[in-house]
């Protein structure tokens, strides 16, 4: 297995994030339209804390919470209603799981200086920077931690752009480049996610699963967000709510290619196939 230094911690605002074993993202969607519906909470106070309290008590370290879809055709709504939807849920959550890492899935830097402000120590940008120039600058100044995705166009086109010459080499290019414009901006703290699903076809997500170990040259942690996707849901020819099992195993061979976050809609399993492989570990370095 191909390893480059990758630390064990991560600085997310006050918080140092223990990577030595893997850990799991849970998924929050405070969206009417997220392509899973298992994932979506009301925007009500009550169901967002019963729904982050149950990921707190399975286990996860860090909540993502989102307030537009990214799921493939999906349109743009407008700034303003994001914000209506992500800044009360940041903080009835920061408020009620003040020891949980709060990550905020958005790509627009107005939304993420808000989030940040209301509690959120984390940004996860699908974009990597490309939809909102100012997006760098405000995690700079934030000092937070940033998730660097790889995706093409945005999500409305992103389907239609899958044209790679060298999937993996492009990748890493990417990767090389944004994470040297990122450290020379000052953002020191970042998780690398090779964007599954996002501009790849069916085939080309599975050869990024089997080649994942090549992104650990990269000396940053690696996240993994197949949860539920529809590849799974095609592979095995059932609908998304019965792709439990599926995303669990690819999440194994996630952990063993050198994933160390695995971004979920169901802790519960998540946690498990990381117990299960922390004894593979275990016997195979006894």
């Amino acid at each position: 297995m191909l390893r480059g230094y990758t630390p064990v911690t991560l600085r997310c605002g006050e918080h140092l994030l223990d990577l030595s074993a893997p850990v799991v993202m849970g998924i929050i969607n405070v969206t009417p339209d997220s392509f899973f519906p298992g994932s979506r909470v009301n925007a009500e106070a009550n169901k967002i804390i019963d729904f982050a309290g149950k990921m707190v008590e399975e286990g996860a370290s860090i909540l993502d919470i989102g307030g537009m879809s990214s799921r493939p055709g999906a349109a743009e709504i407008e700034i303003e209603i994001e914000l209506e939807r992500v800044i009360p849920a940041i903080e009835e959550v920061k408020k009620h799981f003040p020891d949980s890492i709060i990550s905020l899935d958005t790509y627009r830097s107005q939304v993420a200086l808000s989030g940040i402000k209301a509690g959120a120590v984390m940004i996860n940008d699908i974009s990597g920077g490309a939809l909102d120039v100012e997006m760098i600058e405000v995690v700079s100044n934030a000092h937070v931690a940033y998730v660097l995705m790889h995706m093409r166009g945005h999500p409305g086109t992103m389907h239609l752009q899958t044209d790679y010459k060298d999937l993996i080499g492009d990748l890493i290019k990417y990767f090389v480049e944004k994470i040297r414009t990122l450290t020379k901006a000052g953002v020191s703290d970042i998780v690398i996610d090779p964007g599954f699903g996002f501009s790849k076809t069916m085939h080309q997500n599975y050869e990024l699963i089997n080649r994942l170990e090549v992104f650990n040259m990269l000396g940053r942690p690696l996240m993994v967000g197949i949860s539920r996707k529809s590849t799974l849901s095609r592979t095995i020819g059932r609908p998304v709510e019965e792709t439990l099992e599926a995303t669990s195993a690819l999440n194994m061979a996630a952990l063993w290619n050198g994933a160390k976050i695995l971004r979920v809609h169901d802790v519960r399993a998540a946690m498990d196939v990381i117990a299960v492989y922390h004894q593979l570990q275990v016997a195979q370095n006894p």
